[in-house]
């Protein structure tokens, strides 16, 4: 086991170190100059300014030199400070990683909440009706787009009904639980649809699976009953895959709201990143692509682990 946890860090480092140099490359392969976007218009530019602008960013260095000198500064948490905003890059990842996390962990609470009994129920009636309509109701969910299905919510909760608002966030800090929940349930459920319809599917075809096995052949025999047998039988084994699955979703969708959290104009990370992107803020688009790829990696790791 030792072997094995020294093997998978080794792997943690190499496959972090990677993502750090495609990150810093993609970034100084962006058309322009950085200084033209801090700055504004060329012909306003004052020459000390840019001059002194190109030397903290070490625009003037050869590329491998500033790569190493951002991954020792990064090293040390310091991932720079944004000159649009003035903001050191970690405190903007801080403050803004709890509102992506909440996201992420309430899309995947709510499409297991769902996924498990719609698997378990496609497996148990496999053939049958139950099973057809639970199929094709995934099919329908995977094959719909987030921001697609985030736009039907806000029509729906946000215009026709007026049960939850349409934008903005409520920090739990700020205005309690229930006013966070109203702003994120709405972003959340769109996000929870496809995962909701990934899980399903795989609940469904580890059970099916698992139902075949001789140990639950035996169980029915001895007269138990389908309810024990499903959930106490075949599900703890069906559910390994699943794990792994909602480890490598839920890093995923660390990064992946960006188009939900621009849609209901949610404060988290995907958000600030496209601010970051349209203002050519290098520095916090370099921080938080680094952070959200460790984060997965990690997750990845941690779940390979225990898996």
């Amino acid at each position: 086991m030792r072997r094995v946890i020294i093997s998978r860090l080794l792997r943690l480092a190499a496959t972090l170190l990677a993502v750090t140099f495609l990150t810093f490359s993609l970034t100084a392969l962006l058309p322009g100059d950085p200084v033209n976007a801090i700055l504004g218009v060329e012909s306003n530019q004052d020459p000390e300014v840019v001059a002194e602008i190109r030397e903290d960013l070490g625009l003037d260095d050869p590329f491998l030199v500033r790569y190493f000198n951002w991954l020792a500064d990064a090293l040390r948490g310091d991932l720079g400070q944004s000159y649009i905003t003035d903001q050191d890059v970690m405190e903007t990842i801080l403050q803004r990683v709890p509102v992506t996390a909440q996201l992420a962990f309430m899309a995947i609470l709510m499409a297991l909440i769902a996924a498990i009994p719609i698997g378990i129920l496609g497996a148990y009636k496999q053939g049958k009706w139950q099973d057809t309509v639970s199929s094709a109701g995934v099919q329908v969910a995977l094959s719909i787009p987030n921001f697609i299905m985030g736009i039907f919510l806000i029509w729906l909760f946000a215009v026709q009904l007026q049960w939850l608002p349409s934008s903005n966030w409520n920090r739990i800090s700020d205005q309690g639980l229930i006013e966070n929940l109203k702003t994120a349930i709405l972003p959340a459920s769109a996000l929870a649809m496809t995962q909701m319809a990934i899980f399903s599917r795989l609940v469904r075809a580890d059970m099916v699976a698992t139902l075949q096995e001789n140990y639950i052949l035996a169980a029915k025999a001895k007269g138990m009953n389908d309810r024990f047998i499903l959930f106490r039988h075949a599900l703890r084994p069906s559910s390994l895959s699943l794990m792994t699955i909602v480890g490598i979703n839920f890093g995923a969708l660390l990064g992946g709201t960006v188009v939900i959290e621009t849609l209901f104009a949610v404060p988290g990370l995907g958000f600030r990143l496209i601010n970051a992107i349209n203002q050519r803020d290098i520095l916090v688009i370099q921080g938080i692509t680094v952070f959200v790829a460790a984060v997965y990696v990690i997750i990845n790791t941690v779940v390979d682990l225990l898996y």
